[in-house]
């Protein structure tokens, strides 16, 4: 009897099925991003009841959300340079495992201040998604690169858009507890399942962790994002808010000073000067900016009761149903955004993404009162953001050593926290101040609805100018920061001579 022939690889070699762990790498990273963005927007709909259920005032709940924020900025620079430096598997998995605890804490307390810092540990989950997007860079070849890489951007979309309705519903017909207990599973599942198959990547930067520099960036970030959170309660002008910020700004030269001295920084600030870097991140914080202001308008506006004229009175699981749509939408859209950057070049991809969430920001604008319209442009918005979530990866992947690509893709994500964080501050700010009485509630009109629209509407094609700003591929030359093609170069020296 004939043995069959084996098929030649590219190199000649013949071709061996992948192991099962292999071909499991890119839906347990998936898997880990979508749960980071279900933990993320489960506490939503116990906002309007945990001051009831915790016996606290409802600023000191709103802590649950802005320990989140804060911790999630702060850790997730600094925990992508750890990953680059003592393995990226090692530090996702220890990510997840601090948001599995926190998951646990919260579900085993009613207790506000317990709840807080479970939130805050909840936040070292932010760095899943560089973390992962790294760990692709290293471990897949590039003909597979660019549509994994896409899908992970879209996962932050995705969980959040299963999360909202699933708490919802959760916490409609069980203890609210229970929902902790669930992501407790799931975080646990998420642990292990990284931990069994996703390889430890050999793509190492060498040397000693920067600590002050960690240091200072977590005060600075902690002073900005906490005045940019609170002004709206704390008011603006209030001494405490303007402390923050004058703080921040202080703590932050001083680290960006630091920074340039250190032998080995926290964040490469050479490499973030260079146009093809900083546009990227600019680009980040716009496109986070106009992004969120969709999810937050959103909401509230169905939310409105009936009186206001415009409002349609949904419940808090009607309301994450119509969000659903936009998630399915990433996950759609995904594939279509690597083929583009594929053919076109991510800064085309990005820039058409923030054309797309403009134009569903003009359909907002256009009509607001209808249901299947005000799905339609928040659909919209969903597949614009699809799109330029999935090309910034890439173009920080095409910009940078592979011995940094955590750490620069985690200063990305952290740009794209300050803009969701800003853009919370500006729609806020704007709904407070156009506001009419319902009984007596004042609730924001329908103009202040559409003000904020046209808000990110700008703030939209604004990204899309600084991503049509980013040097192209032609353009390398001048700019480009030197790549590692092959994963077994670690260190940064090496890439460099290569280049």
């Amino acid at each position: 009897m004939e043995q069959p022939v084996p098929i030649a690889g590219p190199s000649g070699s013949p071709a061996a099925p992948r192991p099962l762990r292999q071909r499991l790498t890119i839906p347990v990273l998936a898997f880990g991003g979508i749960l980071m963005a279900v933990m993320q927007t489960v506490v939503v709909p116990l906002l309007p009841d945990l001051p009831r259920l915790t016996h606290s005032s409802a600023g000191t709940v709103s802590w649950t959300v802005t320990a989140t924020l804060l911790s999630g900025a702060v850790l997730t620079p600094v925990l992508g340079r750890a990953g680059d430096m003592y393995g990226k598997r090692r530090v996702l998995t220890g990510a997840l495992a601090l948001m599995t605890v926190g998951s646990v804490m919260c579900a085993l307390s009613s207790d506000i201040t317990v709840l807080i810092v479970a939130r805050a540990l909840q936040g070292a989950a932010a760095s899943v998604v560089p973390l992962s997007i790294s760990i692709l860079r290293d471990e897949l070849p590039p003909e597979r690169r660019g549509s994994a890489v896409a899908l992970m951007s879209s996962t932050v979309g995705i969980g959040a858009a299963l999360g909202l309705p699933l708490a919802a519903l959760v916490v409609q017909y069980y203890d609210w507890h229970t929902m902790f207990w669930l992501t407790s599973l799931l975080g646990a599942l998420g642990v292990a399942a990284v931990w069994w198959a996703v390889r430890e990547s050999p793509v190492r930067e060498s040397g000693r962790f920067d600590v002050l520099g960690a240091l200072g960036l977590a005060v600075g970030l902690t002073c900005l994002l906490l005045g940019v959170s609170q002004g709206g309660q704390w008011g603006w002008s209030s001494p405490r808010v303007l402390g923050l910020f004058a703080a921040a700004i202080l703590v932050l030269v001083l680290w960006w000073w630091q920074q340039l001295r250190t032998e080995q920084p926290l964040v490469d600030l050479h490499l973030v000067t260079r146009p093809r870097v900083g546009l990227s991140h600019v680009a980040a914080l716009l496109t986070g900016f106009a992004f969120y202001a969709n999810s937050l308008v959103t909401a509230q506006l169905v939310q409105a009761p009936k009186a206001t004229g415009y409002g349609l009175g949904l419940s808090i699981v009607a309301t994450g149903l119509c969000l659903l749509p936009g998630g399915v939408t990433m996950l759609l859209f995904s594939p279509v955004s690597a083929r583009i950057s594929a053919s076109r070049g991510p800064r085309i991809t990005l820039a058409l993404g923030a054309a797309v969430i403009a134009c569903g920001y003009v359909v907002r604008i256009a009509d607001s009162r209808d249901l299947w319209m005000i799905i339609l442009g928040a659909t919209v918005v969903a597949t614009g953001t699809t799109l330029a979530y999935s090309a910034l990866p890439t173009l920080i992947l095409r910009a940078v050593p592979a011995s940094q690509t955590a750490s620069a893709n985690g200063v990305n994500v952290l740009m794209r926290t300050i803009g969701q964080a800003t853009s919370s501050a500006a729609v806020a700010a704007v709904l407070t101040h156009h506001t009419s009485l319902v009984g007596s509630t004042a609730i924001p009109t329908l103009h202040g609805y559409l003000l904020a629209f046209a808000m990110a509407c700008v703030i939209a094609l604004a990204a899309g100018a600084a991503a049509l700003s980013i040097p192209g591929d032609k353009d390398r030359a001048a700019d480009d920061a030197p790549r590692a093609q092959d994963r077994t170069e670690g260190v940064r020296d090496d890439a460099l001579e290569g280049a």
